[in-house]
């Protein structure tokens, strides 16, 4: 397998590991920088963008409306894994936009929550302070395992090869 190759089949095993997953990991910072991991359900649309409804009772949306920037991760389930130390995983920064009401995107994406999820998003929906929100990716990283990381293409989906090193 050449080079080329080896990218192209990690960047579908990126994918796939996308597809695999229904919740996303979601690291925000509150208003004083204090540092908030959860999770949401999530659907994702064909630019790549992820789309998650959630409550002001949870302090990621506050945050989100205060500070615009989320990291968003994906992994490889533990019982998934052959080695714990080196999960695949894939991980986003983001930068978040409230889509609101009025927008037809709004409509468009809880749409594909209740399609994904069922009834209990249309209950969401009747719900005042639920927020919908864009999670557009602006950079990222794939690790497949040991010596295995890439930087991900968030324009394309295509990987290359990571490296930290400095310029």
């Amino acid at each position: 397998m050449n080079d080329t190759e080896d990218l192209t089949v990690r960047a579908n095993a990126l994918q796939e590991l996308l597809a695999s997953q229904q919740t996303l990991l979601l690291s925000t910072a509150s208003i004083n920088n204090e540092p908030d991991l959860s999770y949401a359900p999530f659907v994702r649309d064909q630019a790549g963008c992820f789309y998650i409804f959630v409550s002001e009772l949870a302090a990621h949306t506050a945050n989100l409306l205060a500070n615009p920037k989320a990291s968003v991760m994906f992994i490889r389930p533990e019982a998934d894994s052959r080695n714990l130390f080196a999960r695949e995983r894939v991980v986003f920064n983001c930068k978040a936009r409230e889509i609101s009401r009025h927008e037809g995107i709004h409509t468009t994406q809880l749409t594909a929550l209740q399609d994904k999820f069922g009834e209990v998003v249309n209950l969401l929906r009747s719900l005042s302070d639920f927020h919908l929100f864009a999670l557009s990716p602006e950079s990222g990283r794939y690790v497949a395992g040991f010596g295995q990381a890439y930087t991900i293409n968030v324009k394309d989906g295509s990987v290359s090869p990571f490296s930290n090193k400095q310029s």
